[in-house]
């Protein structure tokens, strides 16, 4: 059993997750996948809610992946659906927490019907500042990396850059929100052992949590246990001195 998440733990400012395992939760069960997408975005609603209470404050959720394209147009429809359903759903909750929407990756990828319930809320949410759900949409980070360095060759083409001035901090300036701090824990759940294109530059030294559990099933004791373990690890940065 997880211990219960108090005041003692060290409380990670930015949890990633990738929300993995929906699909095999449902065939375990006899069901249909999108069942399991369904079930997961009860997961989503759980993890918001663990965030608030624990304080954390920027939260990013692997939604849809820029490789999941390639997935049955039906099944594709239903996340559509269901992430519609999911905002509507949380809109009210977010206003109640002042928790902020954000979107990374190619957002003008998804159906104009999405496109305008994400830029309705993002608009309605856009100056709070207690938390940040940032959902990542149509998202592929070795796709991120490649526009900061188009923006930042085109500022040296301009002469407004000098290719000698480009630091790392130049490109964490150009990737898809720039404000938000690197992950302190990226939580991967399904028991897949891979970062899966989310997130290269920033997980450089964020702490990596696998789970065995699948998504759907990610609630608030699975959601306990990884900041429990997450606690208990030493970050070092580099350098040789343990925590005290």
């Amino acid at each position: 059993m997880p211990r219960a998440v108090t005041k003692k733990h060290v409380i990670p400012t930015h949890v990633a997750i990738i929300m993995d395992g929906n699909g095999r939760w449902a065939k375990a069960r006899g069901l249909a996948r999108l069942k399991g997408h369904e079930e997961g975005a009860k997961s989503v609603r759980t993890v918001i809610r663990c965030c608030r209470d624990a304080g954390v404050k920027y939260l990013t959720l692997y939604a849809f992946s820029s490789e999941n394209w390639i997935r049955p147009a039906a099944e594709i429809r239903g996340l559509m659906r269901i992430l519609k359903q999911t905002l509507r759903d949380q809109e009210e909750e977010l206003h109640a927490n002042r928790v902020r929407l954000r979107v990374i990756g190619r957002m003008q990828d998804l159906p104009l019907d999405v496109q305008r319930e994400l830029k309705r809320v993002m608009t309605a949410t856009r100056d709070y500042d207690d938390g940040h759900l940032i959902l990542a949409l149509s998202y592929g980070s070795r796709e991120e990396i490649a526009e900061a360095v188009r923006q930042i060759a085109r500022r040296v083409q301009k002469g407004e850059l000098s290719p000698r001035a480009i630091k790392e901090d130049t490109i964490s300036a150009h990737l898809y929100a720039p404000d938000v701090p690197d992950p302190d824990l990226m939580i991967r759940t399904s028991g897949e052992q891979r970062i899966s294109n989310f997130l290269l530059w920033q997980l450089s030294y964020s702490e990596l949590y696998m789970t065995d559990t699948f998504w759907p099933d990610f609630r608030d004791q699975a959601f306990a246990e990884a900041l429990d373990v997450f606690s208990r690890r030493q970050r070092r940065f580099g350098d040789v001195k343990e925590r005290g």
